[in-house]
Parts: structure tokens; sequence; C-alpha cells
């Protein structure tokens, strides 16, 4: 993982799957290549691996992507 800088991402409603989250903030841009993301242990929420797409992400929450960025939801 690069030492690049945190992105905010806003998102509406207070929660976003994490599939969902993935394709907004740009780390993937179809919902196939988030699941494969997710599944292959490459997504971390909070500095843990979460291998459910369907797992909640709030405002506060630090989302990284092997190779692909950091993201706080914001």
């Amino acid at each position: 993982m690069s030492s690049h800088s945190i992105q905010s991402v806003e998102i509406q409603g207070g929660e976003i799957r994490l599939d969902q989250f993935l394709k907004w903030a740009g780390a993937a841009s179809t919902g196939g290549e988030a699941k494969i993301l997710i599944l292959s242990g490459e997504v971390r929420i909070d500095g843990e691996t979460d291998l459910r797409r369907g797992r909640k992400v709030r405002p506060g929450n630090l989302v990284e992507v092997t190779g692909r960025g950091r993201y706080r939801c914001a």
C-alpha cells in the first residue's frame, strides 16, 4: 500500500454497503470488481480485513484498498 493521503468520500444517508462504497469512491469500477477485492482480502476497514460485501460503512470509517488508496467515509 502506498503512503498517499487519505481521500474523503462523502456518502448520503449515514451508511452504505462496502461494495457500493468501493464503486462510489472509485476504488472499483464495477460491482464485480468490488466483490473480488473484498473476497480476496484486499479491503480493510479501520485496519481490519472484512470479507463481507454487505458490511456497512459509516462516516468516520477508514477504508484501505491494497494498491488503490485510502478513503475516509464522510
